[in-house]
């Protein structure tokens, strides 16, 4: 039973220094996700590219609530955003009557580098190239 302990123990930590190493690799790519952000809000306000109230879009519905939040749509279907200070929106929020009429409270989330990972072929795309179709469109 001692070489089964041993076994667990090591997948435990072998399991764990996975996660680790993983959390860092996402941090990094946050970090430089975020420079990108950094770069595209410049580059909105060197063109002259004024921020808008940013709306909450009602996952699964045309409907779509208040946040709180100047910036700029990243996505036509405005699904996210970043704001004046470049931390980065998933604007899709779950259906609720307090929401409709109060608005939503939403934060920022970790950029990533590829945006849409995961998701159906076609949705998937970096994000320094969204943000470069996202500036293409304002020319």
């Amino acid at each position: 039973m001692g070489d089964q302990a041993n076994w667990r123990a090591e997948r435990r930590e072998a399991a764990a220094a996975q996660a680790a190493a993983l959390e860092r690799r996402k941090a990094g790519e946050s970090v430089q996700a975020r420079e990108l952000l950094v770069g595209f809000v410049k580059e909105m306000r060197a063109r002259g590219v004024e921020p808008e109230p940013l709306r909450a879009q009602v996952v699964g519905s045309g409907a779509s609530y208040r946040t709180g939040v100047i910036g700029w749509y990243l996505r036509r279907n405005r699904s996210l955003g970043v704001d004046v200070d470049a931390n980065f929106y998933i604007l899709g929020v779950p259906a609720s009557l307090k929401s409709r009429l109060a608005g939503v409270d939403i934060l920022p989330s970790d950029p990533p580098l590829v945006v849409g990972q995961g998701a159906r072929d076609g949705e998937s795309m970096p994000l320094k190239e969204l943000l470069r179709l996202r500036l293409a469109s304002t020319a």
